[in-house]
């Protein structure tokens, strides 16, 4: 068979759309079967089948179309590892990749390695705001961390522009209608060092809207000066400096929903 008519009729399937696709004996060795000089040698002794018809070393396979078997085992692609980053979100970035117009962004701050891979912001924070981040590829996290029913209780430190009435705190707990929508504030708390900064305050949501502490704290007369995220779940800021990102090992993402 010669080399054109590899490419014009191949199991089937047209080549002219597979020039990216791997060699097989790579497919197979990626997918954790064996190393590729063993998948060579499989290939060679006739053991490896793609759609039903004996393959042939250096042919190109499509991982997600085409039936690989070796010996009448199928080889499924590896699944690639869920990427999942925290990080020490500084003010003044969007957490945003499809917004022409925003001058910064979060994404800007990861390391080079990270610059092709489909990352999202799992529950953000707006550009005013700074603190904890999770960003991910993993849409499962990102449900679980953003969606109510899994309780995750989210912690905030804010500077008001003045000190909180006492009375306000069962209030903004009850919550109240702006613009339409419902808000409200789970836990209001004063900050540890509240005595000094009277005008520092805590504050816990188990859920998020868009600028919903902002919003809120304005209606009765409040201007957030300052809101940083301190805490996801038991996952703590304490030992991110300002602006680093790392990823995450499943201890710290189990930490997230404790």
């Amino acid at each position: 068979m010669t080399k054109d008519s590899l490419k014009s009729n191949s199991y089937g399937k047209p080549k002219s759309s597979k020039t990216d696709c791997p060699r097989l004996q790579k497919f197979m060795a990626e997918a954790g079967l064996c190393s590729r000089r063993k998948a060579e040698e499989w290939i060679g002794e006739g053991q490896v089948t793609v759609n039903g018809k004996v393959a042939h070393l250096g042919m190109r396979v499509n991982p997600c179309d085409d039936n690989v078997r070796v010996n009448g085992r199928q080889v499924r692609p590896r699944i690639a590892e869920k990427i999942s980053l925290i990080m020490h979100k500084p003010r003044g970035f969007a957490c945003t990749n499809d917004d022409p117009h925003a001058e910064r962004i979060v994404f800007d701050l990861l390391p080079k390695q990270y610059a092709k891979q489909r990352l999202f912001c799992a529950g953000r924070l707006d550009k005013d705001s700074e603190g904890l981040l999770v960003i991910t590829d993993d849409g499962d996290l990102a449900h679980r961390l953003t969606h109510p029913s899994s309780e995750v209780t989210k912690v905030y430190t804010l500077k008001l522009s003045r000190p909180l009435e006492p009375d306000h705190v069962p209030l903004l707990e009850k919550g109240r209608k702006v613009e339409g929508e419902f808000l409200r504030i789970d836990k209001v708390l004063p900050a540890k060092s509240n005595k000094r900064l009277p005008k520092r305050v805590e504050v816990e949501m188990g859920h998020g809207k868009k600028r919903e502490i902002r919003r809120l704290f304005a209606t009765f007369g409040y201007t957030v000066e300052r809101l940083q995220r301190v805490n996801i779940g038991r996952f703590s800021i304490r030992n991110l400096s300002l602006g680093q990102v790392r990823e995450l090992t499943q201890a710290e993402i189990d930490l997230l929903f404790a």
